[in-house]
């Protein structure tokens, strides 16, 4: 009976995980999520250089990107108009994508932090350089 129970907990525990993984993967596909904003995490000490950083980078190299997940784990980012292909996944609980090249190997992968997800936006937490950033994005 214990061990029943314990199948039983395992059961619902991974079905939670999983449906958390797919109520993500759900909101994600088949939208345009276009960069609107990059700002400096909540709670970063205070940093002129990621501030300014964080200004440059958008009105600069986010100031056109947008971001589709699409069937078959595929990941579209089109920066100025030039899309690159690659896979993606999601891990730990639906709260981490794993982005690589489009064979999907990890050699190259970049991790993406989910800080906000709904129907319409879709904040993520990215590393570029030193610092830590916010990419602020809505569903077109």
């Amino acid at each position: 009976m214990i061990k029943r129970s314990c199948y039983l907990l395992l059961f619902l525990f991974l079905t939670t995980l999983a449906c958390n993984s797919n109520k993500a993967n759900r909101l994600l596909l088949h939208k345009k999520w276009r960069v609107y904003d990059v700002q400096v995490p909540a709670g970063d000490p205070y940093d002129n250089t990621q501030i300014t950083q964080a200004t440059d980078l958008k009105r600069g190299y986010y100031s056109n990107v947008y971001y589709q997940f699409l069937d078959n784990n595929v990941f579209i980012a089109t920066i100025d108009n030039k899309p690159d292909s690659g896979k993606y996944s999601l891990l730990s609980n639906g709260s981490i994508i794993s982005v690589t090249a489009s064979n999907g190997l990890r050699s190259a992968e970049n991790l993406v932090t989910i800080v906000h997800l709904d129907d319409q936006l879709f904040d993520m937490k990215v590393k570029s350089g030193e610092y830590y950033f916010v990419l602020r994005t809505k569903a077109e």
